[in-house]
């Protein structure tokens, strides 16, 4: 297990190994649904701007009840609210498959089930960032984060390209059905992991307001998590709506239908999926800042040029490009949270980092759908990438000041 580094480490621990290949299988049944989805709404509407809005209304609940999430899975633990809520949405799938097979499915039940659904999996997700820390020793902690975020990509790319096949051979509300089905499994194995949570000692319910504005106040008072999530917003704004915006890019600017759409964002997956597996064998939280704050830079150039390539497998290599630095970035960037982080706090500060990783871009989207609605879909994701090249040079002098808080943590 050697050769293997943090990741034989990391998947030593049992219950961190169930959990890693269940929460894996669900993940794919995640990017499974979004590529159904949007293929959905574009067969629907064929609206660059219809996509932002359903996009924005899959994602935008993770800024409404990511917070609210995280302060509720600190009072009452990381298991119990994941299992009530991927309970729920597995109904939501199943009933949104159904319709879709029976022909009844309109954009504004799209709409409606991308906002349900969303809304639970925000319920779920600071829990399940969280949760991690309680399968593995602190030691472990690093690999453990970065071998999740290499599956979560590897469903990045292995999704879209089963989600795309499949929807060509069996139709949406089949791939619904499957994705459905892929939920359930994990909701089973929630019952047979045990997590070392902390000691819950939640006091009055009235008093949650107040335990979300001491997570608030806690990231903006340390200065480094204040940095990283300064720098996830920027970027969840001008990088990642171009997974959200696809479809419209496959058609528009390659002339491809969900062949392209599986292309693209497979290979954003799958320069992804490898920086995971690298970061979860490096397995070390020395060095992060600085690889953090750099990938800013590789990502705003690539991402330029994949919009000027002109040809769709040139694009897809400049978006591997952009997938691998994307996820330095999120791994790095969670990694280095978890590893400053107090215990106590520890959801309610993941809570903010899904909101502005994960809620942001849902804002992206929607400015990008309608933006390239009316300048273009490679004016406004190109710009993005310049704009990030700015960021890069406001932050670099930045990371120095912050390595040694984020990374020397005990």
């Amino acid at each position: 297990m050697q050769i293997l580094g943090g990741i034989g480490r990391a998947l030593a621990h049992r219950n961190y190994r169930l959990y890693w290949a269940s929460n894996g299988l669900n993940t794919i049944g995640r990017w499974m649904y979004r590529v159904a989805v949007a293929w959905l709404t574009w067969e629907l509407t064929e609206s660059a701007t219809w996509l932002g809005i359903v996009a924005f209304a899959e994602i935008f609940p993770l800024v409404v009840f990511s917070i609210l999430a995280g302060a509720i899975a600190d009072r009452i633990g990381y298991v119990r609210i994941t299992f009530i809520a991927q309970g729920a949405t597995i109904a939501a799938a199943a009933v949104f498959a159904g319709i879709t097979v029976a022909g009844a499915i309109t954009i504004e039940l799209v709409l409606l089930f991308a906002s349900l659904i969303g809304s639970l999996e925000a319920l779920t997700t600071p829990a399940r960032m969280a949760m991690v820390h309680g399968l593995v020793p602190k030691n472990d902690m690093a690999a453990a984060i970065a071998l999740n975020s290499a599956t979560f990509n590897a469903a990045r790319f292995v999704g879209p390209g089963i989600a795309s096949a499949l929807l060509v051979w069996i139709g949406t509300g089949a791939v619904l059905a499957i994705v459905a089905l892929t939920f359930a499994q994990f909701w089973l194995i929630l019952l047979r992991i045990k997590v070392n949570e902390p000691e819950r000692n939640p006091g009055p319910w009235r008093d949650l307001a107040r335990d979300i504005l001491s997570g608030c106040r806690y990231c903006y008072c340390h200065a480094g998590i204040c940095f990283l999530l300064a720098m996830l917003g920027v970027t969840g704004l001008l990088i990642r709506p171009v997974i959200e915006i696809m479809p419209g890019i496959s058609v528009r600017v390659f002339d491809h239908g969900p062949d392209g759409v599986g292309i693209l964002l497979s290979s954003l997956g799958f320069g992804a999926m490898f920086a995971g597996l690298w970061l979860a064998r490096r397995g070390s939280a020395e060095g992060l800042t600085r690889l953090v704050t750099d990938s800013l830079l590789v990502q705003g150039i690539a991402l330029v040029f994949a919009m000027l390539a002109g040809q769709i497998w040139v694009s897809a290599a400049c978006l591997a490009v952009v997938g691998f630095f994307m996820v330095v970035a999120a791994i790095g960037s969670q990694t280095l949270i978890q590893n400053a982080v107090e215990s106590e706090m520890r959801a309610r500060v993941m809570s903010l980092f899904i909101v502005i990783s994960w809620g942001l871009p849902a804002l992206g989207s929607l400015m990008a759908g309608w933006l390239a609605s009316l300048f273009g879909f490679p004016m406004v994701i190109g710009t993005g990438g310049a704009l990030t090249v700015l960021l890069w040079v406001w932050a670099r002098p930045q990371a120095s000041r912050h390595r040694q808080a984020l990374e020397d943590a005990k």
